[in-house]
């Protein structure tokens, strides 16, 4: 490996934003899966439900492929920020926000009504993620998909551990909810089995689950930001190692895409 050097205005231009390398195979993913519903209902714009959805990190993108997406969440600061972000977008007509939370999912939006839910970072800090997952099927028309997002247990067992934090990583390991302690800020994390249990268990059809920041929160940012080919380099070994089960058990998150059940 070359030593590090200043990347020029251009080159760092057309590198991969740390968001991106974060956010790049679930992207992919949810871009085939709306393109496939789109093929399957023959509609050029889909319903689109995104529970938990903050500021619109998806959605946004979502609605400039054309798909009206109604997002669900609990912080008028957030849907505000979302409404702004929709604007500088030119998508403010496809994009509505309603405060809410997925408990109460039904009291803000209708059943059956949407041809794809996303469910990002919400089953960590819900009460039953079971109904949680439930809810969100329970939105989707017959056919629908939905993707899911959460943490998991191995990736902040190997953060903690590499951190020289290893009472953490151990208690982290063997807690059932995957916490390494009363400081950690996440109240819940899963496995790939437990996600496809409760993905199953709310009638979906598992297609795919992928392994998320498996590497980009451990590599130091300096290289990333400062070797040339790195960051490019870095996104195609995420998108390599996300659809191997053995890395599954590593990640920082993980992915899960299912089909709801006619």
């Amino acid at each position: 490996m070359s030593d590090p050097s200043p990347v020029s205005g251009r080159e760092a231009s057309s590198r991969p934003s740390r968001a991106s390398l974060r956010t790049a195979v679930v992207w992919d993913v949810l871009k085939d899966a709306l393109d496939r519903r789109v093929k399957a209902t023959g509609q050029d714009g889909l319903d689109v439900l995104d529970t938990g959805g903050g500021s619109g990190n998806f959605a946004v993108p979502v609605a400039r492929l054309g798909h009206r997406v109604t997002v669900v969440d609990p912080s008028p600061n957030a849907l505000f920020a979302l409404e702004r972000r929709a604007a500088e977008a030119g998508v403010a007509d496809r994009v509505t926000g309603v405060q809410g939370d997925i408990r109460g999912l039904f009291d803000v939006v209708g059943r059956e009504a949407y041809d794809v839910v996303l469910c990002h970072g919400v089953l960590e800090y819900v009460d039953d993620p079971a109904e949680g997952v439930r809810n969100a099927v329970a939105a989707l028309r017959s056919g629908g998909a939905l993707s899911l997002l959460a943490a998991g247990v191995g990736g902040a067992v190997l953060a903690r551990a590499l951190a020289g934090h290893f009472t953490e990583a151990r208690t982290a390991l063997s807690d059932p909810s995957g916490r390494w302690g009363d400081g950690d800020p996440v109240p819940r994390r899963f496995t790939a089995d437990q996600l496809g249990e409760l993905a199953g268990g709310a009638g979906l059809d598992v297609g795919a689950v992928h392994g998320v920041r498996v590497f980009a929160d451990l590599v130091p940012g300096a290289l990333v930001d400062t070797e040339p080919g790195a960051a490019e380099a870095l996104l195609k070994l995420e998108a390599a190692a996300a659809e191997l089960p053995s890395f599954h058990a590593i990640a920082t998150q993980l992915h899960l895409l299912g089909e709801k059940r006619d």
